[in-house]
């Protein structure tokens, strides 16, 4: 007599770990960044792409296989199609900045789970993926100190404080699918969430009594969002191939309750703040909307399987068109490029492990959606990573660390601007394995 069953050994811990995970990724997601750049819009940008691909200048949208192993590349849903095993990548990232003005400087690091991904195939040409990450991130405490009055007798000197902190997360699920030997579609349906909450605040300094006032915004975000992508793969010889490829994100409304309060307080002789003398202005849970724009990618990679790979990305967005509450928020369109490769001397090699190694190096270029003194805020990154693969139990088995660094810098210090210079490190463990796999015994 035969008998079917499913192997339901420890990788079905595997499953319920990663779904832990998921449901407790939100909680992690926000970070402590230290930028002030972070203020305007939603905050900084992450965009969605992983270690792997950060590496190589965070090039994505061409990209189909990079390797062997299979990759979770979300930033182009079409990719999905060729995931063959299920798939693991979770990651976590940190980031040294530097920020500085014509007369100061200081100092900042911080750190997060950067993301949680998984996909899984559905038919020998298709699969789906889930997954969360960060969309955006804000965090920022600067002041500005000036005197007020109109004469020596009455001026005073008074602080005015700005600080912000929270960010946009992202879940996700999108499926991929290919169409004959070279054509692939592909979508997410993604879901934004989050808060954002800034604060503006006047203090008067050394004024025991004065009365100080501040104004507290909140934003709690959420909604969907769509992006779609395809690509299409040209053989060029037995193991070349040029992949072109294009994604896009939706132009979406998403729902957001804004809650807002204006109170003025007092502080002791020793600076501390004591409680609110009076709120002069409160709404809470007011309901409003906030507009993403229409956002394109355009991209292509050249690729000898198993060998090496060469790319790049150009992206533009109609962040002119954004608005909360119904208010456009004075943002400016964007551009940007990346450009980088990867190069695997002998993916073969059973002795020399440094031969296995992923090596990858790329750069970035944005004009970010930030205008400040009529002057772009622009940033750019050299980028450099490692794909490490690691020792699996079975054949069907395969787990790699992927390690990348981007050094850059934003803005500059000119015209009463910010210099940011940074340091992100982005850390991601993969695995490729067969779960619940089909076995026949008589």
């Amino acid at each position: 007599m035969k008998l079917l069953h499913y192997k339901m050994n420890k990788k079905m811990k595997h499953v319920y770990v990663a779904c832990l995970l998921m449901a407790s990724f939100g909680a992690y997601a926000q970070s402590t960044v230290q930028s002030p750049y972070s203020k305007f819009g939603l905050g900084n940008l992450k965009g969605s792409v992983l270690p792997n691909q950060r590496g190589m200048g965070g090039i994505s949208t061409g990209v189909f296989r990079s390797s062997y192993i299979n990759n979770i590349n979300m930033q182009n849903p079409a990719s999905y199609a060729g995931i063959s095993l299920t798939t693991l990548d979770i990651g976590m990232s940190g980031s040294f900045a530097n920020l500085k003005t014509s007369s100061l400087s200081e100092n900042s690091f911080n750190s997060s789970l950067s993301h949680l991904a998984m996909a899984f195939p559905v038919t020998m040409k298709s699969a789906l993926s889930i997954g969360i990450l960060p969309y955006s991130e804000l965090g920022y405490n600067f002041s500005n100190r000036m005197s007020v009055g109109t004469t020596t007798e009455n001026t005073k000197t008074v602080d005015y404080l700005y600080s912000g902190e929270g960010g946009l997360s992202k879940a996700y699920i999108g499926y991929g699918i290919q169409f004959g030997d070279h054509f692939r579609i592909g979508a997410n349906a993604e879901y934004l969430f989050g808060n954002l909450i800034q604060n503006r605040s006047t203090e008067y300094v050394n004024e025991v009594g004065a009365i100080n006032s501040r104004d507290q915004l909140k934003n709690s975000v959420y909604g969907f969002n769509f992006t779609y992508g395809a690509q299409y793969d040209f053989r060029l010889g037995n193991k070349t191939s040029l992949v072109l490829g294009y994604s896009g994100t939706s132009a979406s409304k998403l729902k957001s309750e804004k809650s807002q309060y204006i109170t003025i307080y007092n502080k002791d002789s020793q600076g501390n703040e004591l409680s609110a003398l009076d709120t002069l202005y409160s709404v809470e849970n007011g309901k409003t909307n906030l507009k993403l724009p229409l956002i394109h990618n355009f991209g292509f990679t050249l690729v000898k399987e198993n060998k090496w790979l060469f790319g790049a990305d150009y992206r533009m967005g109609k962040w002119s068109e954004m608005s909360i509450d119904n208010v456009n928020q004075n943002l400016k369109d964007t551009y940007g490029f990346s450009v980088g490769g990867q190069f695997t001397p002998d993916i073969t090699s059973i002795n020399g492990y440094f031969k296995r190694v992923d090596y990858r190096l790329g750069f970035t270029y944005d004009k970010t959606y930030i205008q400040m003194n009529n002057q772009d805020v622009k940033q750019m990154a050299v980028t450099v990573g490692l794909g490490l693969p690691l020792s699996s139990y079975a054949r069907s088995s395969f787990y790699k660390m992927n390690v990348s660094a981007e050094i850059g810098r934003r803005g500059k210090v000119s015209n009463g601007l910010i210099q940011e210079r940074y340091v992100n490190v982005h850390l991601g463990f993969m695995l490729n394995d067969k779960w619940f796999q089909r076995f026949r015994f008589d």
